[in-house]
């Protein structure tokens, strides 16, 4: 299996939630792109990534398929 890139954004052909986890040297970061709606939000640092990956989960992505 190919090994993906270390900086995989979601695209519009490909929306979806990225979070990349913070190091000694760096801070947290996140990303995402709805696919239901369009919507779409950047996060440096934990709290930021937190807060990103709660709204997404709550609002968009996985809350567009609810119903369904």
């Amino acid at each position: 299996m190919p090994k993906l890139p270390a900086d995989v954004r979601p695209t519009e052909d490909f929306p979806g939630l990225r979070v990349k986890g913070g190091t000694r040297y760096t801070t947290s970061q996140g990303d995402y792109l709805c696919g239901g709606c369009g919507a779409e939000d950047h996060a440096n640092g934990d709290t930021d990534a937190k807060t990103l990956v709660q709204d997404y989960t709550d609002n968009h992505g996985p809350a567009h398929r609810k119903g369904r």
